[in-house]
């Protein structure tokens, strides 16, 4: 996670497919941040039916102002819950296929967080679109994250322990990097399966935080002969290689959100 400031105490989020990066702000009026101990959710939000041709699909935050655009149910929930497309059960069609633009700000003052923001989506999920679910235990088949043979080769963060775990997801036609500060295993886990195919279960026993960068050959690259990234490992051996972190194919339990009931939004 990456913050470049233009106005103090002001940055704009950007979450896009998932992944985080901040975007300068020019001309918005600062705003200082939440309370840490807030529980927000949308003073008012207005929800409509996405252009079709709309290309563009994004989670921002502009201070107080949060925009979604161009989301399915199903994304806001995995975006909201940290969980993978395999972990939704249940769920009817149209919930993986009709978007939705949301524009709306909180009912409390200041910029929320990133844990701030997912309660307020999962209270418009709650409140606008009916959901109702319940979390079970279902075995398929999934990644086992665990410490590869050498031991780990990340850092103890440098930041504070309560400070909020950053996350930075870039990449090209050729690869991709992800640089991580400050996070536990589990946010690990939950940052790879977005990379990946199917769930990641944390096995490594680290109770610690930690910063590292890690790089990878995109698995649907075609690099040019003078690409300097043409030589870079594939996800897994790069996290084995370059972070001491091994990821497996395995199968075993899993925690999913079964959905019990979930209606197109109610009206603005």
């Amino acid at each position: 996670m990456l913050c470049r400031r233009a106005v103090p105490g002001f940055c704009t989020v950007v979450l896009i497919a998932g992944s985080l990066s901040w975007l300068d702000a020019q001309t918005i009026e600062s705003v200082q941040p939440m309370a840490s101990d807030a529980h927000p959710s949308f003073e008012v939000a207005t929800i409509k039916q996405s252009d079709s041709t709309d290309q563009k699909h994004r989670f921002e935050i502009h201070g107080r102002r949060i925009v979604i655009e161009n989301q399915t149910v199903n994304s806001m929930i995995r975006m909201s819950y940290g969980i993978h497309a395999r972990q939704i059960v249940n769920a009817p069609s149209w919930t993986d296929s009709e978007r939705f633009d949301v524009q709306g700000v909180p009912d409390v003052d200041g910029q929320p967080n990133m844990v701030q923001f997912h309660e307020i989506v999962r209270r418009l999920l709650e409140d606008r679109f009916g959901l109702k679910l319940h979390t079970e235990k279902r075995e398929m088949a999934r990644y086992t994250l665990t410490i590869a043979k050498g031991g780990p080769k990340m850092e103890a963060t440098k930041g504070s322990p309560d400070a909020l775990p950053d996350t930075r997801v870039t990449g090209n036609g050729t690869s991709r990097s992800m640089q991580m500060v400050n996070v536990s295993m589990a946010d690990v886990a939950r940052n790879l399966q977005r990379e990946l195919d199917r769930p990641v279960v944390d096995e490594t026993g680290l109770k610690g935080r930690y910063d590292f960068t890690v790089k990878w050959l995109r698995a649907d690259a075609a690099p040019a002969a003078d690409d300097p990234d043409s030589a870079l490992p594939g996800i897994f051996t790069a996290l084995q290689e370059e972070v001491g972190l091994k990821v497996e194919p395995s199968k075993g339990d899993v925690d999913v959100l079964v959905i019990e009931h979930v209606e197109r939004p109610s009206s603005n």
